[in-house]
């Protein structure tokens, strides 16, 4: 299912995927939210991805209580509003306003990986339905999905904290996914880039946190063996391996431009252990951070 409590007609067609992430906040957790400041004006209230989705499906004829963002980074699928029927292929983006009747499906022979969120708010019915407006539709076909599938991910685990710092993570990317949305929807297909430089690119945006391959490799449309391979040949280098170069890249530079603690240094760069973040700097480096940063003072 795709966490709405506004189903109606079909319904999920299929409950639970293989590798499937879904969070839903409870109700009376939403209520709160909407009596506060910044999360008033744009609050998520369910969030998830469901790779290779077979099977996949959902009809709502009255809409739902809240608008619905999908992100299609593999596979086809459709969607259908009053408006019509349009194809969705990996890169599209579908905006579905609050209260609109809509249906959609995966494809039968060639399944879409979705990421997906649910929106309430006066900044989400604004932006959603620019939207619209920027591609013509609900179907937004963006020249890149990888950075705003990155953000449907920050939007997931910011749900997954449970906490209200969390809620405004989720709030913070899911309002700055709609925006890439907008500002980079067109109306019809364009070129876009590899499966290889879609992940990059979020690995970039997203460091110094680390991302599971299997989830990198679900965000470009490949399978975790195929991702690894790719990135051998034209990176040189495996996912995590590039993980930690940009971990590494990081550290330097901290420790080159600033005063902190390497304590602080090693949190900075997403190490929770400074004491295993000293050896890693050390294998990699052959100095230990300390002695790297006096090597110039």
């Amino acid at each position: 299912m795709d966490g709405s409590t506004a189903a109606e007609g079909l319904g999920a067609l299929r409950d639970g995927f293989a590798g499937q992430r879904m969070l839903v906040t409870p109700r009376s957790l939403v209520r709160e939210a909407l009596t506060l400041p910044v999360t008033s004006r744009l609050l998520v209230t369910d969030a998830g991805v469901f790779p290779h989705a077979a099977r996949h499906g959902r009809s709502r004829v009255s809409g739902a209580e809240q608008h619905v963002v999908l992100v299609c980074t593999d596979g086809a699928g459709w969607c259908r509003t009053p408006a019509g029927t349009e194809v969705v292929g990996r890169g599209d983006a579908v905006l579905l306003l609050a209260g609109e009747a809509h249906e959609y499906g995966a494809d039968a022979e060639d399944p879409w990986t979705l990421w997906w969120f649910h929106v309430l708010g006066g900044d989400a019915a604004e932006l959603v339905s620019a939207g619209h407006q920027a591609s013509g539709g609900p179907v937004a076909h963006l020249r890149d999905a990888a950075p705003v599938a990155s953000l449907v991910s920050q939007v997931i685990d910011g749900l997954d904290a449970g906490t209200r710092a969390g809620t405004l993570q989720a709030t913070g990317a899911a309002f700055h996914a709609l925006t890439q949305v907008v500002a980079t929807g067109r109306r019809s297909p364009g070129p876009s880039l590899s499966p290889v430089e879609r992940a990059l690119e979020h690995l970039r945006a997203t460091s110094p946190r680390r991302t599971p391959v299997a989830s990198l490799a679900a965000m470009v449309g490949l399978s975790t063996s195929r991702l690894g391979a790719l990135f051998r040949e034209h990176v040189g280098v495996s996912p995590n391996a590039y993980q930690s170069q940009l971990r590494m890249a990081r550290a330097r530079e901290l420790l080159d431009s600033t005063d902190l603690a390497v304590a602080a240094v090693a949190s900075a760069c997403g190490f929770d252990d400074p004491l295993y973040f000293s050896r890693q700097f050390a294998r990699v480096h052959g100095v230990a951070p300390s002695a790297y940063r006096g090597r110039t003072r």
